[in-house]
């Protein structure tokens, strides 16, 4: 293996904080199947790891949502899953960690970036997630993806309103300051049977928090989970990135 590869596996691994007994697994997952395709042979490809990974995934998350909120039932917990475990999060967690920078893309992958696409990124994600499993077991798999969340969404202390993201984020709001959110729809794409809407949620001429969805209601509602996920980790929210139009 070239010394630069090594290196910048190495540096992955770092970022990880999980270093590979077999490199190889970590090398496959990185590896996108249009380079299978381009190649037109038999090259090892991501997507074997990504079916594995994608349950490992939601059972460490199971686990953890079962262990820290014992008084919850089933329905509860099913929502809070895959509110934390959806496209956006897994491609979101994947730019944190700059795998995108790391995958092996086929060159018209690459032209038509592929690179940067959530699908891919998810993808990404959960094969690594799996090749974790694979090379170290459950503990080491559930121990990355807690980490991960962990960065992501705090200690997981408490939960959004599932069923009224908005209205949640307005009485936190509110606590300090009258004015309520303002909900941006920033994008409509895709064709007229199957929509999706962006939304960009802003308080006081800051952004807060950003969601898709196949109407408004659920881009908007995406855009208060964003935000009040954003609120509980305490981050560094953006300044004085006005909101367009009016923000009323």
């Amino acid at each position: 293996m070239p010394a630069s590869i090594h290196n910048s596996l190495a540096d992955l691994e770092a970022s990880l904080g999980y270093r590979f007994k077999d490199p190889t697994l970590l090398r496959t997952a990185l590896t996108h199947p249009s380079l299978a395709y381009d190649a037109g042979a038999r090259v090892a490809h991501n997507q074997r790891l990504e079916f594995l990974g994608d349950a490992v995934l939601e059972l460490a998350l199971t686990h953890e949502l079962f262990r820290k909120f014992p008084d919850l039932g089933e329905g509860p917990l099913t929502k809070a899953r895959a509110q934390f475990v959806n496209k956006r999060t897994l491609a979101e967690e994947s730019r944190r960690l700059r795998l995108g920078e790391h995958l092996q893309l086929s060159h018209g992958e690459e032209q038509s970036g592929g690179r940067d696409k959530q699908s891919a990124l998810a993808d990404v994600f959960e094969a690594v997630v799996g090749a974790i499993f694979l090379d170290g077991g459950f503990d080491a798999a559930s121990g990355f993806v807690n980490r991960c969340f962990q960065e992501t969404f705090g200690e997981l202390t408490d939960l959004p309103s599932l069923d009224n993201p908005k209205g949640e984020l307005q009485e936190m709001l509110q606590i300090g300051a009258a004015e309520p959110p303002h909900y941006e729809i920033t994008s409509i794409s895709g064709p007229d049977h199957d929509r999706e809407f962006a939304c960009v949620v802003y308080h006081r001429n800051r952004q807060l928090g950003a969601g898709r969805g196949k109407s408004k209601k659920a881009a908007e509602s995406a855009a208060a989970l964003d935000a009040l996920a954003a609120l509980r980790r305490d981050v560094n929210l953006p300044g004085s990135e006005a909101a367009p139009g009016s923000a009323t």
